[in-house]
């Protein structure tokens, strides 16, 4: 999961994309870039941190040019954090093309090593998207004729990185002298929506991972960028889209509306908000049919994104909505934090309970997921702690029972929760007197019922099943080397060493 931008407009894009990214900054925290085109010339500045750290005066001053890509990001493959890693990234030839990638491929690693052997292109990272940076660029290459780029081209070789890349991947991307160019994988796994702005120089355009940077950014929004489809907007501002997939099959990540997007944003034509809003209800439905015998006296949602659905939850049980705990803004994401001891260390940091609204009551969570279990355990603990009687807990979304290979750094099976074990299980893994899981028949429901239109979804973190049918056991296995506490920690480790490297050598 991180956070894309680009930008066509009439005037400097560089205070454009600064402001887009802090509306889309909940999609990655790791790292932040932006890179603006000045004419034939490519002005950068990227860190780690968050935007408001990453960027000074004397960075957006450098950044001139009227069209430009920004990216947030949070790490998926590769090391943790180091700042080689982070985007958008950038390579010279055949063109100067910069990149920036939201999602995960999964054949990296034969991509590299055809990237290596037969385009004779070296990838300096461990990052899939300089991967697929250096396949976009090869395959530009092979599309056009006497090194001229025209839009025949560039179509071209985006249905060549279709044919040759697996995986979830939204892009955007500049191509030095020629414009914006943006895609989405044939899938449509990850969002990406564009906007228009009408002035009178002519249209200005947006491309986003979420409509809500459309929205705070004062532009309209046209529709979401079609499963396969490229969309490309030269210097001038022209604009024009193409179905680069010979085959393609909408099934947007589900987890986006569970926890990852912004309550405000509309991702395939489909409310997050709303979303939110009947999964409580759904909750609803299974709570009075399977555990009516719960004496409930207090609905308690943990912030932010469970509040909707925790609204519900209370006014259709007919049960008293409090906000009992508050939220400190300036930690991260805990499920992905590196090592147990940090998370549970983290929780306490960025959640605190309000003790008369636990005192002697009989206490419905509401979160939106259970993952790891490490924030639903320390959560219960601390309710108990400031007086509940009994603690109940409610998770709108299914069990969490699979690793997530598109783009969403979930942990190895055995690290969830909810791997290999009931209900009841959970439950008393994390502490709670009853639990209550969403169906994911009904999360489904939920979802396709605002836009019929999308039928079907990508769960494989609930379900198991793998929508682009290139998942291997042995894939699995791969991933799992890589992603538990102990190798983290060491490419932690590895990342901080080599920055420090990098600083010393400048």
């Amino acid at each position: 999961m991180c956070g894309l931008l680009g930008a066509v407009t009439k005037s400097p894009v560089n205070q454009l994309l600064y402001d887009g990214l802090q509306v889309l900054q909940h999609r990655g925290q790791d790292a932040a870039g932006i890179v603006t085109a000045d004419g034939d010339n490519f002005q950068m500045h990227k860190g780690g941190g968050l935007v408001r750290d990453v960027f000074r005066t004397r960075n957006m001053r450098y950044l001139s040019g009227e069209s430009g890509i920004a990216h947030c990001r949070y790490p998926t493959a590769g090391s943790a954090s180091s700042f080689a890693e982070a985007q958008p990234m950038y390579v010279n030839s055949p063109f100067g093309i910069v990149l920036g990638h939201n999602g995960n491929l999964t054949n990296a690693e034969q991509l590299k090593h055809e990237l290596f052997r037969q385009d004779l292109r070296h990838i300096n990272t461990n990052s899939d998207s300089e991967i697929l940076l250096n396949v976009l660029a090869h395959e530009l290459q092979e599309a056009c004729s006497d090194h001229k780029l025209d839009e025949e081209a560039i179509f071209k070789a985006v249905a060549g990185v279709h044919r040759r890349v697996k995986g979830a991947y939204a892009v955007v991307a500049m191509i030095a002298g020629y414009g914006l160019l943006a895609f989405r994988d044939p899938y449509g796994i990850r969002p990406l929506v564009f906007g228009v702005a009408r002035t009178e120089q002519g249209p200005e355009y947006l491309v986003a991972s979420e409509s809500v940077a459309i929205d705070a950014l004062g532009f309209d929004l046209v529709r979401d960028v079609a499963p396969g489809e490229a969309v490309f907007i030269d210097i001038q501002g022209n604009f024009q889209s193409r179905q680069c997939a010979t085959r393609t099959m909408h099934r947007p990540c589900i987890f986006e509306y569970v926890y990852l997007a912004r309550p405000d944003s509309v991702i395939d034509g489909i409310s997050v908000y709303e979303t939110r809003l009947r999964m409580g209800a759904s909750l609803v439905e299974k709570m009075k049919r399977e555990h009516a015998d719960l004496d409930i006296d207090v609905v308690v949602p943990i912030p932010d994104s469970s509040r909707p659905s925790a609204m519900e939850l209370s006014e259709g049980l007919g049960v008293s909505y409090r906000e009992g705990f508050i939220k400190n803004r300036y930690i991260g994401r805990t499920f992905i934090m590196p090592g147990q001891e940090i998370r549970k260390k983290s929780v306490r940091q960025k959640l605190n309970a309000i003790g008369m609204e636990f005192k002697g009551k009989n206490v419905l969570l509401v979160d939106d997921s259970i993952v790891r279990g490490t924030t639903s355990r320390e959560i219960v603990q601390m309710a108990r702690d400031a007086g509940a009687h009994k603690v109940f807990f409610a998770s709108a979304a299914p069990p969490v029972r699979y690793p997530n290979v598109y783009g969403i750094d979930m942990p190895t099976s055995h690290e969830l929760i909810a791997y290999g074990r009931s209900d009841a299980e959970i439950a008393r893994e994390i502490g709670a007197d009853r639990l209550i899981y969403q169906d994911l028949d009904a999360l489904i429901e939920d979802c396709r019922s605002v836009n019929p239109a999308i039928e079907q979804f990508e769960t494989s973190c609930f379900s198991g099943e793998y929508v682009t049918g290139d998942v291997t056991p042995e894939y699995l296995a791969s991933i799992e080397a890589l992603r538990n506490d102990s190798e983290l920690a060491r490419r932690e480790a590895n990342a901080a060493q080599l920055d420090l490297n990098l600083a010393a050598s400048i």
